[in-house]
């Protein structure tokens, strides 16, 4: 796999790790220093980061976290580049999804072989509220 196929999976392994609040899945994507950031938070380290998966699980009855297109430019073991997406968030207390509309501006690192995300800006661009029919045992 080339480095880029290889950063657009680190995105990928990432929406899927939201989705299912596995952390062993964020463990292999994030550097040990990395930062997340976002609209209102700010947050450093990979075990503090891996609480936002406990956010999303105590928030949301369920995620659906979908990667667009991820452009990057790399030089050596740095990556820089913005990755798009859309996030689907089911309410807990209502037959509503919160959509997101998502620019991440990401600064990948290469570890161990491996790309892992240093740094991403999460930049909502839209959202939208919208009324849903949950189907059973889907969540």
């Amino acid at each position: 796999m080339d480095d880029h196929a290889q950063l657009r999976r680190a995105a990928e392994l990432y929406a899927v790790g939201a989705d299912r609040r596995d952390k062993d899945l964020w463990r292999q994507v994030l550097a040990q220093d990395c930062v997340i950031e976002g609209p209102g938070f700010l947050i450093e380290g990979v075990e503090a980061n891996l609480g936002s998966l406990d956010f999303l699980a105590a928030n949301f009855r369920a995620t659906i976290h979908r990667v667009h297109q991820c452009v990057a430019t790399i030089a050596g073991h740095e990556a820089r580049g913005e990755t798009y997406s859309t996030a689907d968030h089911l309410s807990n207390d209502a037959d509503t999804i919160l959509v997101w509309s998502i620019r991440y501006q990401d600064h990948w690192r290469r570890e161990e072989g491996a790309w892992r995300f240093a740094r991403r800006k999460l930049i909502v661009d839209w959202e939208e509220t919208r009324p849903v029919t949950p189907k059973p045992g889907a969540t």
